[in-house]
């Protein structure tokens, strides 16, 4: 059976080489979307060395500040909304909780405020939420006012929320402290993936529809540049040396590399995955593998790429620009987190 991408979504497999990039003790935490699980893939062997249960339509993975915990957004279904986060305890390999959100639905993007409070986005409900994971319960919900809140990351010293709003093609900036929306920021149609670069002064946003890339002065919420960037660019993640942002293109099937300090696309990064007819399949794309979730290893020698439409992870050399070898997780994996910890020792 094949699945269409809900409207307000839009959304040669590589020998495993990665004896020349070790990576020591640490896990790659994979949201599974079409199983419900997510896999601890143990970056030393390269091997899944767990696969756990979460709730349905597992979108987004956070780890916590330490490693020890991942948290987990479930999602829902076409047909049910997810209402649920899983907690998971990433040495131990093992389900902590399952924390219920009451009244607040579908459940997407997740940042830990510490080791023991995330913010969350509820797309259904138009609200970024705080959760205090070790109560299992939501502390405040700020409304958005905006549409399918998709993405969210946290700057300004902790103190400021900066959420990518889907069917509004904005930002909304919310303040931390203050517990309030502070503006939105018109940037493109499709805005989805967000990041903020390491020094705190740019937030930079994937327009997919529009097949642009906004960047916006953190502290002034002002838009400084609105640059191309085809096809579906629909992730972003900013290298820890703050020089660069990745951008991963669902209908191009390929990377972007781009110039924080030109604010200008560097390159064009292959991926070389081929997209394979699995149940489940994202249609819309075409060949594309769709390359979606983007995680960065702490020293940015190494990113990692999910392609939800083959059932693939990339593993990226990111000092020679090409990829180094690819794992394995289970079907349609997006949304991943990145544990300095082994998975299965605690």
């Amino acid at each position: 059976m094949t699945r269409t991408l809900m409207p307000w979504i839009l959304l040669t497999c590589l020998p495993l080489a990665l004896a020349a990039l070790p990576a020591g003790a640490a896990t790659l935490v994979v949201a599974n979307k079409a199983e419900a699980t997510v896999s601890l893939i143990d970056l030393d062997s390269g091997k899944v060395a767990a696969t756990l249960p979460t709730g349905q339509g597992p979108h987004e993975v956070a780890v916590s500040p330490s490693g020890k915990l991942a948290l987990v957004t479930d999602y829902g279904t076409r047909e049910k909304p997810g209402s649920t986060l899983t907690l998971l305890d990433v040495p131990g390999a093992r389900v902590v909780r399952t924390v219920d959100l009451g009244e607040y639905r579908r459940p997407h993007g997740a940042v830990w405020l510490s080791e023991s409070r995330a913010v969350v986005t509820a797309e259904g409900s138009q609200a970024l939420l705080e959760v205090d994971l070790a109560e299992g319960k939501v502390v405040r919900a700020i409304p958005t006012g905006q549409e399918i809140s998709h993405m969210v990351v946290v700057g300004m010293g902790g103190t400021r929320a900066f959420i990518a709003n889907i069917g509004s093609g904005s930002i909304t900036a919310i303040d931390l402290e203050e517990g309030r929306k502070l503006a939105d920021v018109p940037t493109g149609k499709g805005a989805e993936g967000i990041d903020v670069t390491p020094d705190g002064r740019q937030v930079w946003v994937t327009n997919r529809e529009a097949d642009t890339v906004t960047v916006i002065d953190a502290a002034t919420l002002q838009v400084v540049a609105n640059l191309p960037c085809a096809a579906f660019p629909i992730r972003a993640k900013a290298t820890p040396d703050g020089k660069r942002v990745l951008v991963s293109n669902a209908k191009s099937g390929d990377l972007a590399v781009l110039s924080v300090g030109s604010r200008a696309v560097e390159r064009r990064v292959p991926l070389a995955v081929e997209a394979t007819a699995t149940e489940g399949r994202l249609m819309g794309f075409g060949t594309s593998s769709v390359p979606i979730g983007i995680v960065i290893e702490p020293g940015g020698k190494r990113a990692y790429v999910a392609h939800a439409n083959a059932d693939r992870i990339t593993v990226l050399d990111l000092e020679g620009w090409k990829p180094a070898g690819s794992l394995t997780a289970g079907k349609e994996p997006d949304g991943m987190g990145y544990s300095p910890l082994a998975p299965g020792k605690g």
